[in-house]
C-alpha cells in the first residue's frame, strides 16, 4: 500500500467521522474535499472542483429550479389535492401513494451505473432482465418504511406544520388559535346574517370562511354574509367556545377539517400579528370604516393594546400606533398586505404569491424535460436544464427567483465528494481493497461470491458514485466470477443492482436533495439507512437466487 493510498484512506476516514460527528455542516465537509484532496496531491486542482460542473450537480441545481417553479404557479398544491383525493388523511397511504408513483417513474430514468450492464460486449440482457429484482427491491422498501418508518425517521419538526399560529404567537393567543369545522344541518331553521347570529360578541369565535353547496369558498366572510342550512363554516377561536357555539345552534363540528383541509393548510394560510406602524393611514380609523377585511382579504381575530386582548367589537375600536393586530388569512393575501407598508409584520410570511395563470407552462417545462429525457435519451443535466430554462423564458420566475430557490449546501456537498470519488479511483485505492477481498476470500460458493460483490459494490458507490462502484466492479467482479465457476453475467447484475444501494450517509444526490427540506441529520440516514441496505442486499439476493437460479 503506498502514500497515496493510505492518504486518501485517511481522507475517507476523516470525511465519514467528520459526518457521523457533525462536527461541520456536511457542505463545509464538502469543501474541505476540494481544498485538501489537491493540497495532498491526490487530484488535480481541475479534478477538485469538476464536480460542481458534473451531470449529477447540474440535474439537481436544475431539478430544483423545476420544483420550484412549479411551487410557484400552485402546481404542487394541485397534485397534493389529487393524492388526498385517493390516500384520505392516512399517512401509510399517502407515503405508499408517493413512494409507488416516484418508484414508477424512476424506473425509466437514466441511470448511468445500471447502463453498463446493458453493454452487449460485457453482459447481454433484455431490457426487462433486471424487472423481478427491482419490483421485489420496491415492495421491501415500502413495507419496510411502512412498518419501521415511524421508528428509524426523526418526527417532523418546525413551527409551521404545527398549525395555524407559531409557538411564539401561540404563548400571547393561545385561546384564539383552534381551527375547527363547522356544518351547518339542513334541519337548521333559516339563514341569518353573521351579523344577526352574533358568533363573536357571545362565543367570541370568528367565521374565516363559508362554503356554500355550490360556488366558491368565501375566504373573508363579512357581517352582512348570509349562513343557512347546509352551508360550513371555519371558525378561530378557544375549543370551549366553539363547543358552546356549536351546541347552542345544533350545529355538528367535524373531527377534522374536510372541506377546508388543503385551503386552510399551514402550507396555504396561517395567522400573523402586525403592529400599527406611526405612519399608517390607519391610525385614527377603525377597521369597519377602512373596510379592512374587504380591502385586504384577511380576517381579524384579536387586537392587543396595552397588556389586554380585544375579541369582540374590533370593527368600531378606533386604531392606535403600537395596537397589535392577529389577523388569519392565506399567505399570498399577506404577501399583498405586507407591500401596503402600513403594517409590520412580527413574522417572516411564509408562503408567496401564486402564479396560478402559469401553472400550464410550468408543467410543460416539466414534461419537456421527461420527454428529452426519455423519448430522446438526452442527457439528464442538458434535459432538466432545458426545463428550468423553460421557467424563466416563460416568466414562471425570474432567473434571480431560480437562483434563490437552490439549496447550495446540496451543491457543495455533492460538488466535494466528487473528487474524493476521483481520488479513490485515481490512485488506486478502490481497487485494491476490491482484489484484497477477493483474493483473500479463496474458493466459495457462487452465491456468497456473489453476496461480496454486493457488499463491495454497496461500499464503494458511498464513495465513489454508483458510476464509478460499476466501472470499477463490473470487470472485477466478471473475471472472479469465471475464476470461481460461476456465471460472469450475474456479477454483472449484482454490480448493477448494488450500485444504488445507497442509503447510509447523504453522499448520494438523491439523499443530499432531501436532506434540507426533511430536516434529517447525518445520524438519520445512518439509522434509517443501515436497515434498509441490508434489507437490500438481501432481497437482491434473495431475488437473484429465485428467479435466476444462482447455485448455493
Amino acid at each position: 500500500m503506498d502514500l497515496p493510498v493510505i492518504l486518501v484512506m485517511i481522507v475517507l476516514i476523516m470525511a465519514i467521522l467528520l459526518f457521523i460527528f457533525e462536527w461541520v455542516r456536511v457542505d463545509v465537509v464538502g469543501i474541505i474535499m476540494m481544498v485538501i484532496l489537491p493540497l495532498l496531491g491526490l487530484v488535480t486542482p481541475k479534478e477538485a472542483i469538476s464536480g460542481l460542473s458534473s451531470n449529477a450537480v447540474v440535474s439537481i441545481i436544475a431539478v430544483i429550479i423545476i420544483g420550484a417553479g412549479l411551487d410557484k404557479t400552485g402546481a404542487m398544491n394541485v397534485l397534493a389535492r389529487i393524492l388526498l383525493r385517493f390516500a384520505g388523511k392516512s399517512e401509510s397511504r399517502i407515503m405508499l401513494l408517493i413512494s409507488g408513483t416516484v418508484a414508477f417513474i424512476s424506473s425509466f430514468m437514466q441511470n448511468i451505473g445500471a447502463a453498463a450492464l446493458f453493454d452487449p460486449e460485457a453482459a447481454p440482457f433484455g431490457l426487462f432482465a433486471v424487472t423481478p429484482v427491482g419490483l421485489a427491491l420496491v415492495f421491501a422498501a415500502l413495507g419496510y418504511f411502512l412498518v419501521l418508518g415511524k421508528l428509524v425517521l426523526p418526527s417532523g419538526q418546525g413551527e409551521e406544520t404545527s398549525g395555524p399560529m407559531s409557538s411564539s404567537l401561540m404563548r400571547t393567543y393561545r385561546d384564539i388559535g383552534s381551527l375547527r369545522e363547522i356544518r351547518i344541518p339542513d334541519s337548521f331553521e333559516q339563514r341569518s346574517t353573521l351579523a344577526e347570529l352574533e358568533i363573536r360578541p357571545l362565543f367570541f369565535v370568528t367565521v374565516i370562511s363559508i362554503a356554500k353547496a355550490e360556488g366558491p369558498i368565501n375566504y373573508t366572510p363579512m357581517p352582512e354574509d348570509l349562513v343557512g342550512p347546509g352551508d360550513t363554516l371555519a371558525v378561530n377561536g378557544a375549543p370551549d367556545m366553539i363547543d358552546k357555539l356549536a351546541k347552542a345552534n345544533g350545529w355538528e363540528i367535524k373531527e377534522d377539517l374536510e372541506i377546508f383541509a388543503e385551503p386552510l393548510s399551514p402550507n396555504n394560510a396561517g395567522i400573523m400579528e402586525v403592529i400599527v406602524s406611526p405612519r399608517s393611514d390607519l391610525t385614527r380609523s377603525t377597521l369597519k370604516s377602512s373596510e379592512f377585511r374587504r380591502k385586504y382579504g384577511v380576517n381579524p381575530l384579536a387586537l392587543f393594546r396595552g397588556n389586554k386582548t380585544y375579541v369582540a367589537g374590533l370593527s368600531t375600536l378606533i386604531l392606535e400606533t403600537g395596537d397589535a393586530l392577529l389577523l388569519q388569512g392565506r399567505w399570498e393575501k399577506f404577501h399583498f398586505l405586507k407591500e401596503e407598508h402600513d403594517l409590520i409584520f412580527t413574522e417572516d410570511v411564509q408562503g408567496e404569491i401564486l402564479r396560478t395563470e402559469k401553472i400550464k407552462f410550468a408543467v410543460g417545462c416539466l414534461l419537456l424535460s421527461l420527454t428529452l429525457i426519455l423519448a430522446f435519451h438526452v442527457q439528464l443535466s442538458i434535459a432538466l436544464l432545458a426545463g428550468a430554462l423553460g421557467m424563466v423564458l416563460t416568466k414562471v420566475m425570474s432567473i434571480d427567483e431560480a437562483y434563490h430557490s437552490v439549496d447550495w449546501m446540496t451543491v457543495f456537498l455533492l460538488g466535494g465528494l466528487i473528487p474524493l470519488g476521483i481520488a479513490f479511483e485515481k490512485t488506486g485505492a478502490a481497487k485494491l481493497i476490491a482484489e484484497s477481498i477477493m483474493s483473500m476470500m479463496g474458493a466459495v460458493s457462487p452465491l456468497i461470491l456473489l453476496t461480496v460483490i454486493g457488499l463491495l459494490t454497496s461500499f464503494f458507490t458511498l464513495v465513489v458514485s454508483n458510476v464509478g462502484a460499476t466501472v470499477l466492479m463490473v470487470p472485477l467482479a466478471m473475471n472472479m466470477a469465471g475464476s470461481a465457476g460461476a456465471d460472469p453475467r450475474m456479477a454483472a447484475l449484482v454490480v448493477a443492482v448494488a450500485c444504488s444501494n445507497t442509503f447510509v450517509l447523504p453522499t448520494h444526490q438523491v439523499n443530499a436533495l432531501v436532506m434540507r427540506p426533511g430536516g434529517y441529520r447525518t445520524i438519520d440516514y445512518f439509522k434509517a439507512g443501515s436497515g434498509m441496505t441490508v434489507l437490500y442486499l438481501v432481497v437482491m439476493m434473495a431475488s437473484i437466487y429465485l428467479f435466476y437460479g444462482v447455485s448455493s
